[in-house]
């Protein structure tokens, strides 16, 4: 867990870090799916910053759930909303509302509960299909891309987030159908799916950012990223809670989650007003 919540603070660092590099960046075609605009955010040093958090992020998500469950993973990287407002709030210039404060207290209760209530790993693979699955998936999520750019702003940005949620939430589900690094892996489907998804995740992330809410995007992607892999590990690949805390387990992911899209919900927070005086 402790490995999860360091995930998530990187992430919702890079998010605002990447969300001020690509703005900056040249607008690109207005599709999700923009390689171009990824290039030209990727020449600025706030966004390769962005991308080097990514990358430790990364590293900490694939401990983290080799060691407890999906579900709890992926709770606990909902808290990377409440570090990218409070970032936000400092990088971007913006003004968090006492409601969004709550929220954040919020998604952090959840989280300690489901940290008390997960229990360990499962040890199931899933059904053989399940690999398979995992890449339609992927293919869905930059479908969804193509067509999200022509969007208004907000819900632009909210979509284009759930995507990229969505093409991350195939990571975490692949990490776990990996056996390690052999050649026996490059047969392994999943491992397409984890490169695909990872990459159209970043694509599509990059413009959701890029226009409209940060914290917008930030929470379409932690729905993307929680619900549909916590289904997976529970359902198909045997994650349990500790005995008897089931209740404080479903609890806990809600309660998170719910905090979580709060923060979303009330989009970019309101600048902070100019200075004024002599």
């Amino acid at each position: 867990m402790v490995c999860a919540l360091g995930a998530a603070v990187c992430f919702g660092t890079a998010s605002v870090l990447q969300a001020v590099a690509a703005r900056a960046a040249e607008p690109g075609t207005g599709s999700g799916v923009d390689p171009a605009l990824f290039l030209r955010a990727v020449r600025q040093w706030r966004y390769l910053a962005g991308l080097g958090l990514d990358a430790v992020g990364f590293v900490l998500q694939i401990i983290a759930l080799r060691h407890v469950p999906i579900y709890a993973v992926g709770a606990a990287l909902a808290a990377s909303l409440a570090v990218t407002a409070v970032v936000a709030a400092r990088l971007l210039r913006v003004r968090l509302s006492r409601t969004e404060w709550g929220a954040v207290a919020v998604v952090c209760a959840g989280l300690l509960m489901l940290g008390l209530a997960s229990g360990e790993e499962g040890s199931g693979t899933g059904p053989p299909g399940l690999a398979y699955g995992l890449l339609a998936v992927t293919g869905l999520v930059l479908l969804v891309g193509a067509v999200a750019g022509r969007l208004p702003d907000r819900t632009r940005a909210l979509v284009l987030g759930l995507a990229a949620g969505t093409g991350f939430g195939v990571v975490e589900v692949a990490v776990r159908l990996i056996d390690g690094f052999s050649w026996q892996e490059l047969a392994n489907p999943a491992l397409y799916a984890l490169l695909v998804g990872g990459g159209a995740a970043f694509l599509l992330l990059t413009s959701a950012l890029q226009r409209g809410s940060v914290t917008a995007a930030t929470a379409g992607l932690v729905l993307g990223e929680t619900i549909g892999p916590a289904l997976v590990g529970v359902v198909w690949l045997g994650d349990r809670t500790r005995e008897g805390l089931a209740w404080l387990a479903v609890l806990g992911f809600a309660v998170s989650v719910a905090g979580a899209l709060a923060l979303g919900r009330f989009g970019e927070p309101e600048p902070e007003p100019a200075p004024t005086g002599p």
